[in-house]
């Protein structure tokens, strides 16, 4: 069983930044991929950004610019650092890893609130 804990989410105004982490309880060498997801009440849960094995990187639209992916092998870990916060920035979290059997894993989330 892969265990992810996400932590660095909290609560910031417009145009502050954070920094969220993933830490894997396996060698994140050999995932497929990695990524931060996040869902906003009462909408679906969405890709925000992913990273794969060879460091190719993957950003949704509306955070192109103001975020940035990447990881620490060293670590297991990933990061998500976010800057220029808005509002509809807000939501929970998620950091999931696909390893190379293509097995997935979710972590429990990480609460993110950008107050206007």
């Amino acid at each position: 069983q892969v265990q992810l804990v996400e932590s660095g989410g909290g609560l910031v105004q417009a145009g502050g930044s954070l920094k969220l982490s993933c830490a894997a309880s396996v060698r994140i060498f050999s995932f497929n991929a990695m990524g931060w997801y996040r869902q906003a009440p009462g909408k679906q849960r969405e890709l925000v950004a992913d990273i794969t094995r060879s460091g190719r990187t993957n950003y949704a639209d509306s955070v192109k610019g103001r975020f940035s992916i990447s990881r620490d092998n060293a670590k297991n870990t990933v990061y998500l650092q976010m800057y220029s916060l808005k509002a509809e920035d807000t939501g929970v979290y998620y950091c999931n890893i696909i390893l190379s059997t293509g097995t997935g894993y979710w972590g429990q989330g990480t609460q993110v609130t950008v107050s206007s």
